[in-house]
């Protein structure tokens, strides 16, 4: 198991920092490891949606499956994860001000055995996704502030 937690603070108001994150299919859009994003049910929005995202990490391609299991607008959006990597997220979106926001991405994930266990959890989360999720926040920051 390995939590994983990286923030960066937006030159924009949290309602236009959730406008960007809301739509879960844009993710995409500033996720470098999100390649594709596949909804399971109907619903794309909300506590309760399920969708296939499919990942890659270097040679790594992998299947991630998601549920939204919290979903407050302006405020955090979580999921669990029930793919080959198990585990919880969260991405909460904090006021410092009218105009700043702090976002904060924070990750438990659960890597199986032939992805190195906890080993692969420790390099693979604090090192390889650190480094990847912190550039996804600086491409999110481009999209927000534009």
């Amino acid at each position: 198991m390995s939590g994983i937690r990286v923030s960066i603070d937006l030159n924009a108001s949290t309602a236009r920092v959730w406008e960007v994150v809301e739509p879960i299919e844009r993710h995409i859009d500033w996720m470098a490891d999100a390649v594709a994003i596949r909804f399971k049910t109907e619903q794309t929005r909300g506590t309760g949606t399920a969708f296939f995202c499919d990942t890659k990490v270097g040679p790594i391609n992998l299947v991630d499956e998601m549920t939204i299991t919290s979903w407050e607008p302006e405020k955090e959006m979580g999921v669990t994860h029930t793919g080959v990597v198990t585990g919880t997220g969260v991405f909460t979106l904090t006021a410092l001000s009218p105009t700043t926001t702090r976002f904060t991405w924070t990750e438990v994930l659960v890597f199986p055995w032939w992805l190195g266990g906890k080993l692969g959890a420790l390099v693979g989360g604090q090192v390889v996704m650190k480094a990847i999720w912190r550039r996804n926040l600086r491409k999110l920051k481009k999209l927000v502030e534009q």
